[in-house]
């Protein structure tokens, strides 16, 4: 089971190389989106399945906030949030490509049923932690995204009060800060490792 989440927010194309393996414009803003918290499922040795019907489903990589309590102006990322998890971000990529043609919005890619998996939470480290650790994942055994906050366009600060100031932001909210470059397509029988350094945070087979 995963824990309780309120809001599931997203980051898109928050590292540089990413919006650019896509096609997509750097943004000059953090773009947000979001997920139904029915989405999220546990990545703890889970079988997850995914749609079959619908064109290529893609994986995506990413840093997840848990917020611990409701934001203030002023407040730290650091006094914000208690624990972090990572996540996989599952997008049908057919279905995402011909609604961004269509200035859609992207639920019907981002939102469906087991989308946004999330490892066991960890405690939030540090700052000199946080850049001084890459986060990794690992496709049948072979490594495909390594991504580091240092590497992000806008900085988790920028995104928690972006975030607020927007749309809210209060306990158990949840957001998947963005992938890094290397995402591609899943079929069933694929398997992730998720770490954090050398950490192994969860594991899932594409049922």
């Amino acid at each position: 089971m995963c824990a309780a989440v309120n809001n599931l927010y997203c980051v898109g194309r928050n590292y540089k190389q990413h919006a650019e393996e896509l096609g997509n414009q750097v943004p000059v803003e953090p773009l947000i989106f979001m997920k139904p918290s029915h989405a999220a499922v546990s990545l703890d040795k889970a079988i997850i399945e995914l749609p079959k019907d619908a064109g290529q489903v893609h994986y995506e990589g990413e840093l997840v906030l848990r917020i611990a309590r409701d934001y203030v102006l002023g407040i730290t990322v650091e006094e914000l949030v208690d624990v972090m998890a990572l996540g996989l971000d599952f997008t049908l990529r057919d279905v995402h490509n011909d609604l961004q043609k269509k200035g859609l919005p992207w639920t019907a890619a981002k939102g469906f049923k087991n989308a946004a998996p999330l490892t066991p939470y960890i405690a939030f480290p540090d700052k000199e932690e946080l850049e001084g650790t890459d986060f990794t994942v690992l496709k049948n055994g072979v490594e495909v995204q390594r991504g580091n906050v240092k590497n992000m366009i806008f900085s988790l600060q920028k995104i928690v009060d972006f975030i607020a100031a927007r749309y809210g932001l209060g306990k158990d909210d949840i957001i998947f800060t963005g992938t890094p470059a290397g995402v591609g397509p899943t079929v069933t029988g694929d398997s992730f490792e998720l770490y954090w350094g050398d950490k192994l945070m969860g594991t899932c087979l594409i049922g």
